[in-house]
């Protein structure tokens, strides 16, 4: 567990480091109390408040009262390029806050609860579904890819299971399933411990393809995010006009850990970040119609951890959610021609992260159901009792609650057309 806390809008971080903070922080004479000789590792992480307090620094209500806030280690979206030895026994807040920002493309935080927000326990995340046409072969690529992966098999299905007890299951299909037309699914990651070690060995493996990571329009290429310019303000992109001012200011690449993409079994798109501190399923990346409205569907309906933007910005509400998707294109991108990356919002069940940007299309994101990426599915402890609260709310049920394995679930549909499916665990 990593802590931290902020007053005033400064902020004070242990980040982790093998081994990890064991000692709370406090404020003490603007300073953070915390074990010495700890850096900061490539890192994205959230805010839980495990006290009812809230600060204007953590994105929550205007108050001034805050003693204590941990931060939970969660699932890593963009990255905290490494630094050095930043923590000693005794560092001023602002220069940790400094230096983080100096650091870090986002930092999110946790909002406080929306408006209407069930009191329900919040779901788990449970399993991404894909369907394959060779799921045993689909199985053999990712457990040599990902070591710390494992074949299994859940309520009658091949299935993956990563060491965070997140699983991916596989339906069988006779023909190769599509990825068009854009739904709101767009690809999902694992952590790895170590990026740069990852590509050598995928590089040695002819069966592994690895995806370019575009730089710009003209077509140069990298393998890991971090081989190009970095971010700015926030947003893990530079478009034409700040790639046009970094070479003339002639920044330079950070190096070192960052993300990267390959491309698995019917062509799925598999994202693998590091370095981080265990190999592990991390995240589903989406895109949806309007990404703050979103956030707030998620938040409301399931209870999901609302992940608040790094990048300067009103924090949203139903009234003024709606927001056009930015003009500008940026990269490093999957596309040659670069990525709408902006608005973009996040939310969270457990340790995975549902992040998303913008519709990168011109039409309405079309329903995930029967292509490769299937739906998403969250756990729940009482069927019944989500199935009653969302009819109450006017969610749309793709499926009414079903028998499946030694268990029962249920399919919604959520803010774009996204399948998400409730699965019982008692």
């Amino acid at each position: 567990m990593t802590r931290t806390l902020a007053e005033g809008g400064n902020l004070c971080a242990c980040m982790p480091s093998p081994p990890d903070c064991v000692r709370p922080i406090t404020i003490a004479e603007g300073r953070c109390d915390a074990a010495p000789r700890h850096r900061i590792g490539v890192f994205i992480f959230r805010w839980a408040a495990v006290e009812s307090i809230q600060s204007d620094a953590i994105g929550g209500s205007r108050r001034r009262d805050l003693d204590r806030v941990y931060v939970m280690d969660m699932p890593t979206i963009g990255l905290i390029i490494q630094g050095r030895m930043l923590m000693s026994p005794k560092i001023p807040c602002a220069s940790m806050a400094a230096a983080a920002a100096v650091a870090m493309f986002f930092t999110w935080g946790i909002h406080g609860p929306a408006m209407g927000q069930t009191t329900m326990k919040p779901p788990g995340f449970h399993h991404l579904h894909l369907n394959s046409v060779d799921p045993e072969a689909a199985l053999t690529f990712y457990t040599q890819q990902f070591p710390s992966t494992a074949k299994t098999n859940w309520a009658g299905l091949p299935a993956l299971k990563s060491p965070n007890n997140v699983l991916v299951l596989f339906n069988k299909v006779a023909t190769p399933p599509t990825i068009e037309p854009q739904s709101a699914m767009w690809h999902f990651g694992w952590h790895v411990t170590d990026v740069r070690k990852n590509l050598a060995t995928y590089q040695s493996r002819p069966k592994v393809k690895l995806l370019p990571l575009y730089t710009t329009e003209e077509g140069g290429f990298v393998f890991v995010s971090s081989d190009t310019w970095p971010g700015t303000g926030g947003v893990l992109g530079l478009t034409k006009v700040q790639i046009a001012d970094a070479k003339a200011k002639g920044v330079k690449p950070a190096g070192g850990a960052g993300f990267a993409y390959m491309q698995g079994p019917d062509n799925a798109t598999i994202e693998y970040q590091g370095d981080m501190p265990a190999e592990r399923f991390n995240h589903v990346h989406m895109y949806q119609d309007d990404p703050f409205c979103a956030q707030l569907w998620y938040q409301r309906h399931l209870g999901a951890t609302a992940v608040a933007r790094g990048v300067p910005g009103p924090v949203r509400t139903e009234a003024d959610c709606k927001v056009t998707r930015g003009p500008d294109r940026s990269w490093p991108a999957l596309e040659r021609q670069g990525m709408f990356r902006t608005p973009t919002a996040a939310v969270t069940f457990g340790d995975v992260a549902l992040p998303w940007y913008a519709n990168p299309g011109d039409k309405p994101l079309a329903s995930s159901r029967g292509q490769l990426y299937d739906h998403i599915a969250l756990s729940v402890s009482d069927l019944d009792a989500w199935v009653a609260k969302l009819r109450g709310e006017g969610i749309r049920f793709l499926e009414e609650p079903y028998k499946l394995g030694d268990t029962r679930a249920a399919m919604i549909q959520g803010p774009s057309r996204e399948a998400i499916e409730l699965v019982e665990v008692k």
